[in-house]
């Protein structure tokens, strides 16, 4: 049923911006397991500085036309069915952050590689919550991990349903997605 939306998407990614179709980067799942998450590109093609990965900001210059609203409606995270069927995320955790960040964070909150027990997800408690986006300072990361931890230790089958429903919500009408 989405293929046509997918087809569509990359066919304006592809027309609009030089690049690949599709965004790959190394990210740490179910029991700090290494795997390659696909997003629909949403930026312009730049390197990484130092191998630390910069957060999108809000009005972020690097951000495509076509991203900005892909990013905004959370269609650029699309191609991580792919992922979900691969079995490397579920459709409901913690969603996983880019290596540099883990290794960032880790350092400097302590539960913070207990998300790890779970597979990523591709929404979660703390996206439906208003915890996603910029993490400008660190307390912004602590309650993003608090409620990735809270969604492992009570996760059930009526949880994750309420997660999708209210992930739909947050589709279209978030104010934190940029």
């Amino acid at each position: 049923m989405l293929l046509p939306l997918l087809l569509l998407v990359a066919l304006l990614i592809r027309l609009t911006s030089p690049g690949p179709v599709l965004f790959r980067q190394t990210r740490t799942g179910a029991g700090g397991r290494p795997f390659t998450i696909l997003k629909f590109r949403s930026m312009y093609v730049v390197g990484e500085s130092d191998g630390f990965v910069q957060q999108a900001r809000r009005g972020d210059a690097r951000v495509t036309p076509i991203g900005r609203f892909i990013r905004r409606t959370s269609i650029d995270e699309l191609p991580q069915l792919i992922n979900v069927l691969q079995g490397d995320m579920s459709l409901i955790g913690p969603r996983p952050h880019a290596q540099s960040h883990d290794a960032f964070y880790g350092a400097q909150i302590a539960r913070y590689d207990e998300r790890f027990a779970a597979k990523p997800g591709l929404s979660g408690l703390a996206q439906i919550s208003g915890a996603r986006g910029e993490t400008r300072e660190l307390r912004d990361m602590e309650r993003r991990i608090e409620l990735d931890l809270a969604y492992i230790r009570s996760a059930t089958l009526a949880t994750d349903l309420r997660i999708v429903a209210l992930t739909a919500r947050e589709m279209l009408f978030s104010s934190s997605a940029y």
